[in-house]
């Protein structure tokens, strides 16, 4: 009797030191407890296996820190996209109030025709491409088991990963075909929006420029009207002709700077185009470039087709008349291939299958 009430006795302590202690526990806030089971998940990933080397080790320190960013320009994202609509349209209410009376009363009608239909078909193809690279998902793989071919398995989704997808710690999912997250956009650019991103990024550099090469001469008129002179008085300008001449110094300085920024960026894109790589697999191209000709070996982009053929798949173009329907007009159609599996050049080899 001694022995079983001294033992309920015990017990009675054990569960009441538990209870109190998850009681304590359970007074810190969920945030708190949340980021405190995490941190400890990151210490003791730094000894988990042997396999541990430097770059795990970099990864799971600074992971933190990746966090903060990734969440940062998540929530910047609806930011980036307001002020995108909003400096675009503010260029195409001054082309509209300041710009198009001005041509109609100085142009001749063959000048006022090519400015009202280049104008507007450049406008509808902004307006489309970028309406469709924002709502339009780039792709993600099956998240159950199926018979698609897959190269490794994502250390973050933990689902198989087919060639050429990436995780995006922005979206928190892998993507097909992954280029980069693009903040302004406010979504990723994989396989079934890149095109829709690099034709926006085509015709709003094509509309920069046709703006600050058509504005000059009405930028510096409006500059030399507001500049001071000392020398001689000042002519009276009204509030309406300093707010016109204000507009039109605007729309030409942001779309001149626009055009030399994003004209750079869509020549870079162009040339990885050509070349049949995304923005990720151009740096994993260089390191395997460098790795094998340490070996004394060549390596060759297996997802590289030719120049031609790769602007053909990239645009979709299967005939002669899609350069126009499918490039140069407004079109939905989907990507060449579902982005799961891809032809392997020169060699084509089987994948491992889930």
């Amino acid at each position: 009797m001694r022995w079983c009430s001294s033992s309920v006795l015990h017990l009675l302590r054990c569960v009441r030191s538990r209870s109190c202690t998850r009681r304590g526990r359970n007074r810190l806030p969920l945030w708190i407890r949340e980021i405190w089971a995490y941190m400890r998940l990151l210490v003791q990933s730094l000894y988990f296996n042997s396999l541990t080397d430097s770059d795990v080790v970099f990864d799971s320190v600074f992971e933190p820190v990746f966090w903060t960013v990734d969440y940062v320009t998540r929530w910047f994202g609806t930011v980036f996209v307001c002020l995108v609509v909003i400096l675009t349209s503010s260029i195409v209410v001054i082309a509209y109030v300041v710009l198009l009376p001005l041509v109609l009363n100085t142009y001749s009608p063959a000048w006022i025709a090519w400015h009202v239909c280049y104008g507007h078909w450049n406008l509808i193809m902004i307006a489309f491409h970028y309406y469709k690279a924002t709502k339009t998902s780039p792709g993600c793989p099956p998240a159950e088991k199926s018979d698609t071919p897959f190269v490794s398995v994502c250390k973050k989704c933990i689902i198989p990963k087919p060639a050429r997808t990436h995780h995006c710690g922005i979206c928190n999912r892998c993507i097909l075909k992954m280029d980069h997250h693009c903040p302004w956009l406010n979504n990723c650019v994989g396989h079934f929006n890149h095109r829709y991103f690099f034709s926006f990024c085509l015709f709003m550099t094509l509309g920069c420029v046709y703006c600050s090469i058509s504005g000059r001469n009405l930028f510096l008129d409006a500059y030399n009207a507001l500049e001071t002179n000392y020398q001689t008085p000042a002519p009276p300008y009204t509030f309406k002709d300093k707010m016109i001449n204000k507009s039109i110094i605007y729309m030409w300085v942001l779309t001149s700077t626009v055009g030399v920024a994003l004209g750079a960026l869509t020549i870079w894109h162009a040339v990885l185009i050509s070349r049949g790589e995304t923005s990720i697999e151009r740096h994993i191209n260089i390191k395997e470039t460098k790795r094998l000709a340490k070996r004394g070996r060549v390596y060759r982009n297996p997802f590289n087709y030719g120049r031609l053929n790769n602007w053909k798949i990239f645009f979709g173009v299967e005939k002669r008349s899609h350069w126009v329907t499918r490039v140069l007009l407004p079109s939905g159609h989907t990507p060449h291939g579902d982005g799961l599996t891809w032809d392997i050049l020169p060699v084509k080899k089987d994948l491992i299958p889930v």
